[in-house]
């Protein structure tokens, strides 16, 4: 059964391309990694997306990311594992959350705030 907080599936490709951005934004652009950093990002209108792990346990911490993210109209995605969130961010532990605060590919975050748009409208 999936997670509560898990309100759509992602293809691979668009994981691939998340983690592209995320590693673009960490040299170019402005991250902010953990859920209590991204939870702050998102009460604070300073993301521009949310990137959640699909393996956060226990999943009741990750519950409030997107209903959040609906209610300040902030765009979120899904990645596979913590681990290779945390890898994409240029840190050695795992991540359960990243919010894009400055992006450093304007395209490349326009492609995936799209796409998750899509998505979650389909999870509806």
């Amino acid at each position: 059964m999936a997670k509560e907080y898990i309100k759509f599936s992602v293809s691979p490709e668009m994981v691939e391309k998340t983690f592209k951005l995320v590693e673009n934004c960490k040299k170019d652009g402005k991250i902010r990694i953990g859920i209590n950093e991204a939870t702050k990002a998102i009460e604070g209108n300073a993301a521009k997306l949310i990137i959640l792990a699909e393996d956060i346990e226990p999943a009741e911490i990750a519950m409030h990311i997107p209903l959040l993210c609906k209610e300040k109209n902030i765009p979120f995605t899904y990645v596979p594992t913590k681990k290779e969130l945390g890898a994409a961010a240029g840190i050695e532990v795992s991540t359960s959350a990243i919010a894009v605060v400055k992006e450093g590919d304007k395209k490349a975050l326009a492609d995936i705030i799209k796409k998750a748009e899509e998505l979650s409208k389909e999870g509806q």
